[in-house]
């Protein structure tokens, strides 16, 4: 790049760009990292919001499918006793919130 030149040698390849720093902690990492791994267009704060997007993501999806779930059950335990020859269609609904949790688990 276009920064300071240093004498030591880096704990890094300076062709990496937002995929982790193995063994750099962040007392060793400087300025001048920072500046050479992290621009505009890939901010520090990248990996953070990443993954707290993800952990959303499967939070949230599988709260859904528990809801869905409990819900449904709900639907079934009375379609037990008000119509108890219906009862096979109404498994239908937990297969789709359990459908819910596997797609939320894989995103």
């Amino acid at each position: 790049g276009t920064g300071p030149r240093l004498t030591t040698p880096l704990p890094y390849s300076p062709r990496q760009s937002c995929q982790g720093w193995g063994s750099v902690t962040a007392r060793t990492m400087n300025a001048a990292m920072v500046a050479e791994n992290f621009g505009e267009a890939c901010p520090a704060s990248a990996p953070f919001f990443g993954y707290m997007g993800a952990a959303a993501a499967l939070i949230f999806a599988n709260l859904g499918a528990a809801y869905g779930t409990a819900k449904s059950g709900v639907g079934i335990c009375s379609m037990g006793v008000m119509h108890p020859g219906l009862i096979m269609k109404s498994i239908i609904p937990v297969v789709m919130a359990g459908g819910v949790g596997i797609y939320g688990f894989i995103i």
